[in-house]
């Protein structure tokens, strides 16, 4: 990706993304209520319709069609309608900020204050972008605006706060999950956008080896019992969970969870948002799930021990039960609950399955470069294995707005708590290499580099995996 086709925030927030695709213009110049673009379609007309639609001075600058392509890929996300209408700072720019980031897939907006400005930023495919500068004297506004419509404390300052919106518009519903934060320079907000709808999600498309998809929904028809799925924050963990309740989610099932936030909406399946304000958490909500005659029980998350006493409660007393836990790998979920306090006989006994995952990108299938291995592209003390003699590089093209990849997909570290296993976890052994490889379980760093082989990922997407 070249440098020189990128422009700077204040600048590309001058126009919309529609605007810049269907004028195919890019704004170099902002001066004294004048703009300069360049385009490949200059003309008199051109200049004429912007002067009326931007009510401003227009100069046009004559540039290749090629140019012109790769600007409009390397700065601006095509959106899915047709609306040409400008995003700068306007009454309605909240509202026209938050569809844009549903419309081109952002997964959260960042909202940062600092001394002389503040900047927007979406999180796309998993990298934060900067979108726009915001005048200071503006970002108040648009603070209490989201504060507001999050049904938030304006006049609270000086404390974390936490809420949701529901955004309705042209048909689409879809719900925000707020956060703010008191930073030096004022609140900084994050709002993560949640998709309300889980019907489109399948375990067979989320990055499941066949092999592995297979010893996974081999657990899931055990009638009780725990399934653990670990990894960080924004790694996927509950697109798992939800593609698992979808399979799971029959007329004959009652399915309970309790979430916070509730990423998804499933039809037949009785949600349960946390209130610890009110004392709805996750230990007292799954002590009254008990009593509701539950088949399957979700937990959003295991964050406590008397959380992790009761999940193994309820699965000791013929539930099923799925929740997500952080921790770096599968066997690292064994050893955070023997540290959780929870006896280790308990845990072999009733886990059924230990999952970690991450998301890596997925290089773009158009502009990818293969070019040949050298030690220098590797942690210090990796061995590269014989089948990888060569590997592909991002490289960046109009299909991929010149990031070099194109989507995201989950790999998996699947450990079956099988009786051989049970014995390890007794006696909290620390390492269990010999046991994975007699066994033919692969874990992160193995499937990372099956992905790389394959041309699927890069060696700099998966490096951090490759070192552990």
């Amino acid at each position: 990706m070249k440098d020189d086709f990128h422009i700077e925030t204040h600048l590309s927030q001058l126009i919309s993304s529609a605007q810049a695709y269907h004028y195919r213009i890019i704004p170099v110049e902002a001066h004294n209520g004048s703009l300069t673009f360049k385009s490949d379609q200059v003309s008199d007309h051109l200049t004429q319709e912007l002067q009326i639609i931007l009510n401003k001075e227009i100069q046009l600058l004559e540039d290749s069609t090629e140019n012109i392509q790769q600007y409009l890929s390397v700065n601006f996300r095509p959106q899915s309608d047709n609306t040409h209408e400008d995003l700068h700072y306007s009454t309605d720019f909240l509202e026209k900020l938050l569809l844009t980031a549903k419309d081109i897939g952002s997964s959260d907006i960042h909202f940062e204050p600092y001394e002389f400005s503040c900047r927007v930023r979406y999180r796309l495919d998993g990298k934060l972008k900067e979108q726009f500068i915001i005048a200071l004297e503006e970002y108040p506004v648009i603070i209490n605006k989201l504060k507001i419509k999050a049904n938030l404390d304006i006049s609270e300052k000086r404390l974390p706060q936490d809420g949701r919106i529901t955004v309705k518009a042209n048909g689409d519903e879809f719900d925000i999950r707020v956060s703010t934060l008191p930073t030096l320079h004022g609140e900084k907000i994050v709002l993560r956008i949640l998709s309300k709808d889980a019907t489109h999600i399948n375990l067979s498309e989320l990055g499941f080896t066949d092999s592995e998809l297979k010893l996974y929904t081999e657990t899931l028809k055990k009638p009780n019992g725990i399934i653990l799925i670990s990894g960080p924050t924004g790694s996927g963990k509950t697109t798992t969970l939800y593609a698992t309740l979808k399979l799971l989610n029959d007329e004959t099932t009652n399915i309970l969870t309790i979430e916070d936030p509730i990423e998804y909406t499933l039809e037949g399946i009785n949600q349960v948002q946390l209130k610890e304000s009110i004392g709805l958490d996750f230990s007292s909500t799954l002590r009254t799930f008990l009593r509701q005659d539950p088949d399957v029980i979700m937990v959003g998350e295991i964050r406590d021990v008397k959380t992790a006493n009761m999940a193994i409660r309820a699965a000791l007393t013929g539930h099923l039960v799925l929740s997500t836990i952080h921790t770096n790998s599968a066997w690292a979920t064994i050893s955070r609950l023997i540290d959780m306090g929870i006896p280790s006989f308990l845990i072999a006994s009733t886990l059924n399955v230990s999952v970690a995952q991450r998301l890596v990108r997925k290089l773009c299938p158009v502009c990818k470069k293969e070019a040949p291995i050298s030690i220098e592209l590797f942690p210090a003390d990796f061995k590269i294995p014989n089948n990888l003699k060569t590997h592909f590089k991002a490289e960046g093209c109009n299909d991929c707005y010149h990031t070099g990849y194109q989507g995201r997909r989950a790999i998996y570290e699947i450990l079956p708590i099988q009786k051989a296993l049970t014995e390890h976890i007794k006696q909290n052994t620390l390492e269990i290499e010999d046991y994975s490889t007699k066994n033919n379980i692969k874990n992160l760093k193995d499937n990372a580099l099956d992905l790389v082989v394959a041309g699927v990922t890069s060696i700099d997407e998966v490096y951090t995996l490759l070192s552990n």
